[in-house]
């Protein structure tokens, strides 16, 4: 059964010992399916060095990029079924008549500091104080660039829900959201919720929003299924994650998808464990037994040393090799979900991308990377 948050005052520490029956926890800590293996990538001093002093100016863009703003109004009369990509990895998602949205991000910086970290690309398509009333937020994990703790204090008192992974909620409820509106999962465990049934299924991945508190907070993706819908409709929702054989048995389990929004961005040659290369999103979403899929994880903060346009020229060129759907809408514009298509390449409006016809990168990697898991 999902797991009810602690009290506000309950430290995290304490808390995690009310998942000590989980099976993907042990020592205090959580854990991935598979182990790191030993000889996986990992980031030495000169690549730390490089990511936080020196990336590519290419990894930033060069020129605003476009948005499509979007009003309370336009949500109003949006019709059911309606998806908005505001950002990174939220989404906002019309369904059976309620608001839902994923890792509420709209802060200024994906860090815990105002000064320095991460800064966004853009501003978010819609203000957070002109969002609807939200039936629920489905949360993926705690890291910066998913978990925004003053867009959560914002939202407390218009969200009826918050689901996430175990302890997740401790952290929300410590930042005031009150139990009740927590509901906590391990993997496998599923709320059904006006017809819509939303379950938390594994990830590779890590937590930690801190020095000294790794894996204290589970992670996961999620399958969003509305099956009292006279079309009936399955999203799946990667959160973030490296490739693994997860993909596939979550497919056996709920597949076919839909849509799938997978994570396509951050990755990187020496962290292939915890972040997939578009190859492997790719294969991920075969395994899924997806139709359309939609890159998420991209376009808003500077993560990896990819140029910021690589994930979407990456994920094309392979959906075309492939005959893969692909689905890159702009940042505010509204996707059908009975219905979705392709959109248009919009990054490449802006000035740096404008200035390479092609991206040699896009080709190479596809060809280059396999989409073997990390094990």
């Amino acid at each position: 059964m999902p797991k009810a948050a602690p009290t506000a005052s309950s430290p995290l520490s304490a808390a995690n010992a009310a998942y000590e029956d989980s099976p993907q926890y042990a020592g205090g800590r959580f854990r991935n399916t598979h182990p790191r293996p030993a000889n996986s990538p990992k980031p030495n001093t000169k690549t730390l060095l490089k990511f936080f002093f020196n990336k590519p100016p290419n990894s930033e863009p060069a020129s605003p990029l476009p948005i499509q703003p979007l009003s309370r109004a336009e949500l109003e009369v949006a019709p059911e079924h309606s998806l908005y990509r505001l950002g990174h990895s939220t989404m906002l998602m019309k369904l059976r008549g309620g608001w839902w949205m994923t890792d509420p991000v709209f802060a200024e910086r994906a860090s815990p500091f105002s000064f320095a970290g991460p800064k966004r690309f853009h501003a978010p398509p819609i203000a957070l104080k002109d969002l609807p009333p939200l039936r629920g937020v489905i949360l993926s994990h705690d890291h910066y660039d998913h978990l925004d703790h003053a867009a959560i204090r914002a939202l407390i008192p218009r969200t009826g829900m918050f689901l996430c992974p175990l302890g997740v909620g401790d952290r929300l409820a410590a930042w005031g959201v009150s139990a009740e509106k927590i509901i906590q999962h391990d993997w496998w465990q599923a709320s059904e919720v006006d017809g819509l049934r939303l379950t938390a299924t594994p990830a590779q991945h890590f937590s930690g929003r801190g020095l000294r508190d790794g894996n204290r907070t589970l992670w996961s993706s999620w399958v969003i299924e509305d099956l009292q819908n006279t079309q009936a409709l399955r999203m799946f929702f990667s959160g973030d994650g490296g490739y693994f054989d997860g993909f596939a048995e979550i497919g056996r389990r709920f597949g076919p998808f839909q849509l799938t929004l997978m994570e396509t961005g951050a990755y990187d040659e020496h962290w292939p464990y915890v972040h997939m290369h578009p190859a492997q999103s790719l294969q991920a979403h075969k395994d899924l037994g997806g139709h359309w899929l939609l890159p998420i994880h991209n376009g808003t903060f500077n993560l990896a040393m990819h140029a910021w346009w690589d994930p979407f020229e990456q994920i094309l060129n392979l959906g075309q090799q492939h005959g893969i759907a692909i689905a890159t809408p702009m940042m505010g514009e509204r996707l059908d979900l009975d219905a979705p298509h392709a959109g248009t390449p919009w990054w490449r409006a802006c000035t740096d991308v404008a200035a390479h016809s092609t991206t040699p990168s896009a080709a190479g990697e596809a060809t280059r990377l396999d989409s073997r898991p990390q094990r």
